[in-house]
């Protein structure tokens, strides 16, 4: 189909998704609808480091502060230069020198047990360089592992490391063997991102299969979202969106992706 089709039919499509990629000169929107891409636009200018969103709240991480969303602009939390961001109990954030929760207008350090090189936050699970933390109460717990780049907490803990990707049961059991760069899940639609490509987790038995997606493009996977449809994204800029197995791939021309979210 080409752009000028696309663009009519996703004109008259009912539904619209709104997803927000965070790159190396700002945050984007993207319009979606069903299987289809709409129009895109940078919507506020910064260096983004991670993004995180939940229950229509929407938070960025930057070079030099935590942004929140609010009545549509992006506005400094007051936390400072973040590495990673993510919501529990409220905004959890991470800088190089401190993890702090915010509910409102103050933050709040929370104790850890030593120095922590942070690479991402999801739900109550902290992801490091020397292993996953959980956030309990105002502290940092260690749960295991080394080498952690991305952390999933739902439905069961899921950890992606260097050298592979775990699974939290009795103890942790590997899952998925590889450098994993990403892991994503929204209770039901389960990815990661290995060296080899974007996989998926299929309900086909009692321990479910990784099964191997097959993109239109070869550049690695950034991150991964959840909407009406799934949608994905490259660390280059080339937006995907999948629906009924099937992947569009469109370039939204910004560099040095971090993540994507669906508020």
């Amino acid at each position: 189909m080409s752009s000028i089709e696309e663009k009519r039919v996703y004109d008259a499509s009912a539904g619209k998704t709104d997803v927000f990629v965070g790159t190396g000169v700002g945050i984007a929107r993207v319009e979606c609808s069903g299987g289809l891409v709409g129009g895109f636009e940078l919507v506020h200018r910064c260096t983004a480091t991670d993004v995180a969103a939940t229950d229509g709240r929407l938070a960025v991480g930057t070079e030099d502060s935590v942004l929140v969303r609010r009545d549509g602009e992006f506005v400094s939390s007051g936390f400072g230069p973040a590495l990673a961001v993510g919501f529990h109990d409220g905004l959890v954030a991470a800088g190089s020198d401190r993890i702090a929760r915010s509910t409102g207008e103050t933050w709040h350090d929370l104790r850890v047990p030593e120095p922590l090189a942070v690479a991402a936050i999801d739900g109550s699970l902290v992801a490091t360089e020397t292993g996953v933390y959980r956030t309990t109460n105002a502290e940092l717990s260690p749960v295991g592992l080394e080498g952690v780049r991305d952390v999933s907490a739902v439905p069961v803990p899921l950890a992606g490391t260097e050298s592979g990707l775990y699974r939290l049961k009795n103890g942790w059991e590997t899952v998925l063997d590889g450098t994993v760069h990403c892991v994503e899940s929204d209770g039901k639609r389960v990815h990661a991102v290995t060296d080899d490509g974007l996989y998926v987790h299929r309900e086909r038995n009692s321990a479910g299969e990784w099964e191997r997606t097959a993109l239109p493009i070869s550049e690695r996977i950034a991150g991964v979202a959840y909407g009406e449809s799934t949608y994905a994204v490259t660390v280059e800029g080339t937006f995907l969106v999948g629906t009924d197995g099937e992947w569009r791939a469109r370039s939204i021309g910004l560099p040095d992706v971090c993540g994507i979210v669906v508020p």
